[in-house]
């Protein structure tokens, strides 16, 4: 979606200003060409809404402050592709294991500045840990009281499944004494946190007070999914009453009601452009199914699942999507063409559980209940996949699709049939993965719970 003719002109300023303090190094580009770079590399969709159709609230020094962050990200990130030419992108992954859970954890949760995880429990609380350790204080704590690294959030009457940080950019280095950047620094942190739970509410609530601000009541069943809108403002929740709801943060009541599944839904995502959302259901439906948030029409379906949807991804370039099932199937699709290009195999043992791309969408990582971080290459040329020693081709809506064979000669097994398409595999011990997510700079934040008895 494009941007805000007089955001633009605050962003290119601010760029500009940031070039002159800290001009360029070792032949980099300026800022400001790489903002306009960016501009140009924005992919043209005609059919897309515009941003008069979907009403945001007016910019302010804190959009400012996120946007000019993101241009430096984007500037100085490690660039990684595919291994289309035979060699791997060497990808770093940073896993976060939390101990003495005893089995009561549901999801975790990262924020997009890389300095917050969060944790929804089986116990009806969330606690957020500090990853720099920051004191996570708050202007109501008591006088003289000690200073904490960790919250704890009570509110909700039943188990917390999901979570979702408010947008933010990665905190800037403040090793100088450049008041402009701790400024932005400040700026650029999330602000809130989105909640949802078995006793059918989401919640907001406040990272500067740790406090509950709103609780959101419409669906009448458990809620299992929420996501905030990646320009902020609005969120998508989604429900055992086989429904997903559009909000808006300041109105306690839905703006769109999205009915169509014939089953719970589990899963939602965002398309990048903040225009359409994606939703993906269970027994009885095992579809994902493409909405437009302007009008509430479904615009796509997506079949070819066997199992249980359970998560979803959007790539960056907005072209391409990635679902994942409880049989540790993922499967990739193009949202132009509504076909599917691509079947990935390699997860088993309760499925796939989170989903994420790299910026430049030609990478695609994954973490699931086999206690698996996998990494897979999303552009290898699919008519170069090993068709030997008794794997299988397969047209799907017209993409040939590889599978590898799970049987030797002899007939006997070898083991869970693994795609080509995988790069490399991280495991744990005993930390099922419960989230995986590229971070703007190309690294790998994943996050599980360690079980004694996994």
């Amino acid at each position: 979606m494009p941007m805000e003719p007089d955001l633009m002109e605050d962003v290119k300023a601010d760029l500009s200003h940031e070039d002159s303090v800290h001009p360029p190094v070792n032949g980099q580009s300026t800022l400001v060409d790489q903002f306009e770079e960016n501009i140009k590399q924005e992919p043209a969709d005609d059919a897309a809404p515009n941003r008069d159709q979907i009403p945001f609230p007016p910019s302010t020094a804190r959009d400012v402050a996120m946007e000019v962050q993101k241009v430096k990200e984007n500037r100085d990130r490690f660039r990684i592709e595919g291994r289309t030419g035979g060699i791997g992108p060497g990808l770093s992954v940073t896993m976060f294991t939390f101990h003495n859970t005893f089995d009561s954890v549901n999801c975790i949760e990262f924020s997009g500045d890389n300095t917050l995880a969060a944790i929804g429990t089986a116990e009806s609380y969330i606690r957020v840990w500090s990853l720099d350790n920051r004191p996570l204080v708050s202007p109501q704590d008591p006088p003289g009281s000690q200073p904490s690294s960790s919250r704890r959030l009570i509110g909700h009457s039943g188990p917390v499944y999901a979570l979702s940080f408010s947008p933010s950019a990665a905190v800037p280095d403040q090793s100088s004494n450049d008041d402009t950047r701790a400024s932005a620094a400040t700026d650029s942190q999330p602000r809130y946190m989105l909640s949802c739970s078995a006793d059918s509410t989401v919640r907001l609530w406040s990272l500067d007070t740790w406090t509950n601000l709103v609780v959101y009541r419409s669906h009448n069943s458990p809620v299992w999914d929420v996501r905030f809108c990646p320009h902020g403002h609005y969120f998508l929740s989604c429900s055992a009453d086989r429904t997903a709801r559009l909000w808006s943060t300041p109105q306690i009541a839905p703006l769109r009601i999205f009915v169509g599944h014939d089953s719970d839904v589990e899963t939602i995502a965002w398309h990048p452009n903040g225009a359409y959302v994606f939703t993906g259901s269970g027994v009885g439906d095992k579809t994902v199914r493409v909405w437009s948030i302007v009008n509430g029409n479904q615009v796509r379906i997506f079949t070819g699942h066997t199992g249980n949807i359970t998560a979803i991804s959007c790539a960056p370039n907005g072209h391409l999507f990635a679902s994942g099932d409880d049989k540790g199937e993922i499967m990739l699709w193009d949202l132009r063409t509504g076909r599917r290009t691509k079947t990935l195999k390699g997860h088993h043992k309760g499925g796939v559980w989170s989903l994420d791309w790299s910026v430049e969408s030609s990478v695609l990582v994954s973490g699931g209940a086999d206690k698996t971080v996998r990494v897979w290459d999303v552009q290898q040329n699919k008519e170069s996949q090993n068709k030997s020693n008794g794997d299988s081709v397969t047209k799907i809506d017209g993409a040939t699709v590889g599978a590898a064979s799970a049987t030797s000669k002899t007939g006997k097994a070898k083991g869970p049939v693994v795609s080509p398409d995988q790069i490399s595999c991280f495991a744990t011990k005993k930390s099922p993965v419960y989230k995986v997510r590229f971070t703007q700079m190309n690294l790998v934040m994943a996050g599980g719970a360690y079980l004694e008895q996994a």
